[in-house]
C-alpha cells in the first residue's frame, strides 16, 4: 500500500496531509492510516530541500502508519539529507548520517530506498546504523542523456574518486580531488583546493558525472581541467542538484548540465519514476 507525501506531487497523487503552523511546527495528518492495518507499506517523501524539518515529518507520518500495525514499512527517500556527514574530521563531530539511519529505524522503517546514496559508493543492498538500504543507482540514465544531448561518443570521467562507481562500467576514469580545511565562520564548508586530471581528453566531447552538484567547486575545477585538457565539449551531469552558491548558472556559462528530479529543479532531465514503477508497481 502506498502512502504519499506533498514533496512527491510531482510523480504521485499524494494522500498524507503535511502542513506548517504559523509559528511553524509542522501538522501531519494521514486520513487512510487505518487502512495499513497488516499490510506492506510504502512511504514516498523527498527529505530535501529544508531537510530538518522533512525528517521529522516523515517520523511523524511513520508513527501515524505504525499506531495501526503494517506488515512492514518501506521509506522511498531519493535523496538521503546527512549522506555526507558518515566519516569523523575533528575532535567532538557526529557521523550523521548513521544516527539518521538510526532514528529511522528505531521509529520503525524496515527499508529505506534511496539514490546514490554518498557513502554507498555504489549500487545495491546494505546495512547502515542498523537500518537496511536499497541503493539505486542512476548512472545508466545519466548517460543515456548525455549521449542523447552530445550525439557522439563521450568520454566518461568522475570529478573524483568517490564517484568512480558511476563510471567504472563505462570504462571512464576518476579525477583526483583534493580538499581543505573548513572554513572559520557559521558555514561548515571545506574549500575545493584541486582536482587533477590524467587523462588525454584532447579533442574529445567529455561527460562529468558524479552524484551530486553543492556549491559545483568540484564539477567547476573538473571543467577547468578538461577545458585545459583540450576538451571540445563538456557535459555536466549528477543524481542530486542542489545548485548552491549561484553555481547552476557557472556551470551552464561552462557547458550543459542536467540532474535527476530527486530533487526538482530547472534542470531535471531525468525521472526517477521509471525506477520506481519497476520496483513498485501499482
Amino acid at each position: 500500500m502506498r502512502f504519499v507525501c506533498p514533496s512527491f506531487s510531482d510523480l504521485c497523487q499524494p494522500n498524507v496531509e503535511i502542513k506548517k503552523f504559523p509559528d511553524g511546527d509542522s501538522y501531519v495528518r494521514v486520513p487512510s492510516a487505518a487502512d495499513a492495518a497488516g499490510k506492506d507499506v510504502v512511504l514516498f517523501n523527498r527529505l530535501y530541500p529544508e531537510q530538518d524539518s522533512a525528517i521529522f515529518q516523515t517520523l511523524l507520518v511513520v508513527r501515524a502508519l505504525r499506531e495501526h500495525n503494517p506488515k512492514s514499512i518501506t521509506l522511498v527517500a531519493p535523496y538521503l539529507p546527512y549522506s555526507r556527514q558518515d566519516k569523523l574530521f575533528k575532535e567532538g563531530e557526529l557521523k550523521s548520517a548513521e544516527i539518521l539511519c538510526g532514528l529511522l529505524k528505531r521509529e520503525g522503517v524496515g527499508l529505506l530506498v534511496t539514490f546514490d546514496c554518498h557513502f554507498l559508493k555504489k549500487e545495491g543492498e546494505f546495512e547502515y546504523g542498523g537500518l537496511k538500504i536499497k541503493n539505486l543507482s542512476l548512472n545508466r540514465r545519466l548517460v543515456e542523456k548525455a549521449r542523447e544531448i552530445a550525439g557522439e561518443e563521450l568520454e566518461i570521467m568522475s570529478p573524483d574518486e568517490g564517484a568512480n562507481y558511476l563510471v567504472a562500467e563505462y570504462g571512464g576514469s576518476s579525477m583526483k580531488k583534493e580538499r581543505g580545511e573548513y572554513a572559520e565562520g557559521g558555514e561548515a564548508y571545506r574549500e575545493i583546493k584541486e582536482v587533477k586530471m590524467e587523462k588525454d581528453v584532447s579533442g574529445k566531447a567529455v561527460l562529468i558525472i558524479d552524484d551530486m552538484i553543492s556549491t559545483g567547486g568540484t564539477m567547476l575545477r573538473g571543467i577547468e581541467n578538461v577545458k585545459k585538457g583540450g576538451a571540445k565539449s563538456v557535459i555536466c551531469a549528477a543524481a542530486h542538484g542542489f545548485f548552491l552558491k549561484g553555481s547552476l548558472e557557472k556551470l551552464r556559462e561552462a557547458g550543459e548540465v542536467f540532474v535527476s528530479d530527486s530533487i526538482p529543479t530547472e534542470v531535471s532531465e531525468v525521472s526517477i519514476k521509471p525506477l520506481l514503477e519497476e520496483m513498485f508497481p501499482e
